[in-house]
């Protein structure tokens, strides 16, 4: 399997090299050269594998020349043991042919445990073989953060430099990061928004000079890995619901949209996907281009579903590289006139066919907390503020009842308790067992001015287990 840039000027890698570079060298993003297709056949036999077994079928091809089927095999089961429930993503019924996957049942309570429990072992594996040492710097807007440190903390060759905007994640998001305490992790609290911490994050990849005999890798959805590890709950769900003979439709609470992006490659994969709702809260930039064509730069406004406080959404990039017939330069002028100008739209031709399959809802807070009151008051289930918002645009944008609908469930309430009581007063979720005694841990951060030379000195200053790079 080759990977090839959105913006068509880096050259193609094979998946190792693609792991250890996160954002091409032209400043766009790696996605396959070619997709694999599955037929009705095989994923038929897939039907009632074990978990860890389906994701092998399903991410082989991503890997193929780059890790032995008997090494991936063990990767894979090692890293799906260690969810909770037994089913790992387990399907919930809350409706007449409506349900929630509940992916929050990893190590750190969301969905982002999925792609950076592999991602971690991943880099082992292949840092071990290569005898290197990396550094990981990502930007997140509260749940990459502590899955991306829990998933790689154990690694030997990695130093972890997390971003989060000071005081703009939860109290639960905060700690699940600032708790987990070692030489070789590193949270930065930066003075700014989610949009400024990514955008440090792409700039230092973009310009590495600043560190010194080590490289820099990527944990936010720019890595292909993420990308690749989500669309294997797409088929787990899809074929429980009667797939491949039977279509299916996803609901998705996105910000960054790279975890609906995944549920459209299994699509363009084989799995008979009849609809995909882009769910946002009020930092809207992807309704407001599903919707009407605008991919326009707005205020970023604070909400109750705080993983999604995002003004640009970096994985809508491979989708406009598909968009535009795979066509680099297109993509790279599309890209540098969003720069330049903070908008974008494209021609309606363009437009009106990736509108055959995405809808798309902006959800308010209000309308949030009345959803999260009213599945408690229909089911007994408490949804976190994101996973609300999911299933208010789902059946606000349902195009068929018979069709199953399948709400992707992206956190644990306890992540969220502040609009979980805010909405149902009185039923705060608990903490799970493993986490009993959050509130108690050391934390440490360290908080740093909105400033890129700022926060590049102090990641050179602090990597190799604090010895300067």
């Amino acid at each position: 399997m080759r990977y090839i840039s959105t913006r068509g000027q880096a050259p193609a890698m094979n998946f190792e090299e693609v792991l250890l570079a996160g954002l091409a060298s032209d400043g766009g993003l790696y996605v396959p050269e070619n997709l694999p297709r599955f037929t009705l056949e095989q994923m038929q036999s897939w039907v009632g594998l074990p978990y860890h077994e389906l994701a092998f079928e399903v991410m082989r091809p991503f890997v193929a020349g780059s890790i032995s089927d008997a090494d991936f095999k063990a990767i894979l089961q090692d890293t799906y043991g260690v969810f909770a429930n037994k089913a790992v993503a387990p399907l919930r019924q809350i409706d007449s042919n409506e349900w929630v996957l509940e992916l929050f049942h990893g190590p750190t309570l969301a969905f982002k445990d999925f792609a950076l429990q592999l991602l971690g072992r991943l880099l082992d594996h292949i840092l071990t073989k290569r005898g290197e040492r990396v550094v990981i710097m990502g930007a997140t807007s509260g749940d990459t953060g502590s899955a991306a440190i829990e998933g790689c903390r154990r690694c030997e060759n990695v130093d972890i430099f997390i971003l989060h905007p000071h005081e703009r994640v939860s109290e639960v998001q905060r700690r699940q990061m600032t708790s987990a305490i070692s030489d070789n992790i590193h949270n930065i609290a930066v003075e700014g928004n989610f949009d400024d911490c990514q955008e440090m994050v792409k700039d230092s990849f973009a310009d590495q000079s600043f560190l010194k005999g080590t490289r820099l890798v990527a944990v936010n959805s720019i890595n292909w890995a993420r990308i690749m590890a989500q669309t294997v709950y797409y088929f787990h769900a899809a074929l429980q619901l009667g797939a491949p003979h039977r279509s299916v439709s996803f609901s998705v609470p996105t910000g960054n949209f790279g975890d609906i992006f995944a549920g459209y490659l299994a699509r363009n994969m084989g799995l008979p996907i009849n609809q995909l709702i882009v769910a946002t809260n009020r930092n809207d930039i992807l309704h407001r281009f599903m919707s009407g064509n605008r991919y326009h730069k707005d205020t970023l406004h604070p909400t109750l579903s705080p993983s999604m406080d995002i003004m640009v959404s970096s994985n809508f990039e491979r989708l406009l590289f598909d968009m535009h017939g795979r066509n680099g330069a297109l993509v790279a002028e599309l890209m540098n006139s969003f720069r330049a100008t903070g908008q974008l739209s494209v021609e309606d031709s363009r437009w009106t066919e990736v509108r055959k399959l995405f809808d798309s809802l902006a959800v308010d807070d209000e309308q949030t907390c009345q959803t999260i009151a009213q599945v408690y008051a229909q089911c007994g289930e408490l949804l976190d503020p994101h996973t609300a918002i999911g299933v208010h645009a789902a059946r606000e944008c349902r195009r068929s009842m018979s069709v199953p609908m399948v709400t992707l469930g992206t956190a644990h309430p306890v992540k969220f308790p502040e609009a979980v009581e805010k909405a149902v007063p009185g039923a705060a979720p608990q903490l799970p067992p493993h986490m009993a005694d959050l509130f108690e841990r050391q934390e440490r951060c360290t908080v740093l001015a909105n400033d890129l030379k700022t926060v590049q000195d102090f990641v050179s200053q602090h990597g190799n287990r604090g010895k300067p790079l």
